[in-house]
């Protein structure tokens, strides 16, 4: 098990270099120094020097990849590819174009997040797994048609309209709970049970229609046959049998989606104006801000690694017969 999990994190490294050199790439295709301080400064009457100021303070004058004027390893050390990105190694994010601690801004942004996204994945799972059993129990009937039929409905939504509906009819017209913002301590409830359940309503649909095919694909077997065969009643056989053998693809997509919990949900936070890592990922897009943006990127990316590994892990908490090697 530990040779598995340290070959995993060395496989992991080149993993993340790649995601790096993409992520840089990616936006100096679309960007230039030049545009990132503008856009810093403002459009409208930046002079040259304003400009190269701007680049000077921030590490921006510099070569992207290599420096060809540099000696020895200086044609790489001394480039803005070595010094924005290579630190994150050590998860030294520096601070943002804008002079703000990346660091300190996820540390506080993160529980928003967190929030907002603990709720939407327990509740979520567990109504999505509720529904799910009992379309299966009702499999080949009128409730498993009509909740097929339901569940296809419900993903060919767009959950922007799930967001604005809820924002009008909950906010605007029944005005119980506030559109949009957000409190820390106690009232924090108010701003949050809104988008949260509009993060499992819109959820609902995917996930009944996954989970009723792996519960499906478990009633097919041989050892539910057997336990009929035993004069096990259905309920029993789907809650006792069942429901334990679907565990390994239940937990693939929960342990797989816990790095969401602490990156946001980018759609929902921006509308609800909620401060968590999901609007400060979108608010740094928008500001061409690429300390914020690389940093959220490749915080994702170890986030999304880790998850994977549990999800490994986990498959032997579950299923014996499962062996890492």
């Amino acid at each position: 098990m530990i040779a598995y999990i340290v070959r995993r994190i060395l496989y992991a490294i080149p993993i993340l270099i790649g995601v790096n050199l993409l992520t840089f790439a990616l936006f100096f295709v679309v960007n230039t120094p030049d545009d990132m301080a503008r856009m810093q400064l403002g459009m409208k009457r930046v002079t040259p020097e304003a400009i190269e100021n701007w680049k000077q303070e921030r590490g921006y004058d510099k070569p992207l990849l290599f420096n060809a004027t540099a000696a020895g390893t200086g044609k790489f050390t001394d480039t803005i590819f070595y010094e924005k990105s290579v630190k994150l190694f050590v998860f030294d994010f520096g601070r943002s174009d804008s002079g703000r601690d990346i660091a300190y801004d996820i540390q506080q942004r993160m529980w928003p997040s967190l929030v907002v996204a603990l709720p939407i994945l327990l509740v979520g799972l567990l109504t999505n797994i509720t529904f799910a059993m009992l379309v299966a129990f009702f499999r080949a009937t009128y409730v498993d048609a009509w909740g097929v039929v339901l569940c296809v409905t419900l993903m060919s939504i767009s959950g922007l309209f799930y967001i604005i509906g809820g924002q009008y009819l909950v906010g605007k017209m029944l005005h119980l709970v506030p559109i949009s913002g957000y409190e820390s301590g106690v009232d924090a409830w108010k701003f949050v049970i809104l988008p949260a359940v509009i993060g499992i309503i819109s959820g609902i649909g995917s996930g009944i229609r996954l989970y009723r095919s792996v519960f499906l694909e478990e009633i097919g077997k041989d050892y539910v046959r057997t336990a009929r065969a035993k004069g096990l009643s259905e309920s029993r056989v789907l809650f006792r049998h069942v429901l334990k053998n679907a565990m390994t693809p239940i937990l693939t997509g929960v342990v797989a989606g816990l790095p969401l919990l602490f990156m946001g949900n980018l759609v929902l936070e921006s509308f609800f104006g909620i401060p968590g890592l999901g609007s400060y990922t979108i608010d740094a897009i928008n500001m061409q801000d690429f300390a914020i943006v690389r940093s959220m990127v490749f915080l994702g990316s170890v986030l999304y690694i880790l998850g994977l590994l549990l999800t490994d892990i986990s498959y032997t908490l579950v299923d014996p017969r499962v062996k890492l090697g």
